[in-house]
């Protein structure tokens, strides 16, 4: 009777393993995904959870674990807003299940475009118009002043239109790797 119950206890036991093993994402499998919304630098928060679609079958070992277009979830790891004029936008994600199977995988990282070159050409630009007003209207005292005047305007529209916001748009496609097996 013993031996009865523990050839019934090791298959049941041998199934369940051979089951898990199907649904098995190894460490190193990249996974493509499609957004299903935008995330913006702006407005997204860390801690925060998107959904995506797999972009393609998700096959392991010649067996198709999730379909194109299955339910892929991740987080938000981190979310910075851009500053007016510096510090551009940045977002961190990582994917965290994949048709339901928790997955761990590598980050996500972009950064919006810097400030530098567009924030010296507004001030350098009005520092310049103002200088040749300020000549044209009052000579050489004038150029300095009309300068001063057109740099500080210049800095006022760098810092009214100088944020730099990263947008990740609906339906980008981002390729995560795993970093360690996947068990459902």
């Amino acid at each position: 009777m013993l031996s009865k119950l523990w050839k019934t206890n090791f298959l049941v036991l041998l199934l369940a393993v051979l089951a898990a093993a199907e649904t098995t994402i190894p460490k190193g499998t990249p996974i493509t995904v499609r957004l299903e919304s935008a995330i913006s630098s702006a407005s997204a928060r860390s801690g925060q959870n998107f959904n995506a679609n797999l972009m393609r079958d998700l096959v392991v070992n010649g067996k198709t674990i999730a379909k194109a277009g299955a339910q892929a979830r991740g987080k938000i790891v981190y979310a910075k807003g851009s500053g007016r004029l510096h510090d551009p936008g940045q977002l961190t994600l990582r994917l965290t299940s994949v048709s339901g199977i928790p997955v761990m995988t590598t980050s996500f990282h972009a950064k919006g475009k810097g400030h530098a070159k567009s924030n010296a050409t507004k001030i350098g630009g009005g520092a310049a118009a103002g200088a040749v007003l300020g000549a044209v209207f009052g000579g050489g005292k004038g150029a300095l002043i009309g300068a001063g005047a057109g740099a500080a305007a210049g800095t006022g529209v760098a810092a009214a239109t100088g944020k730099e916001e990263v947008v990740l748009h609906a339906e980008s496609a981002i390729t995560f790797t795993t970093t360690a097996d996947g068990r459902q």
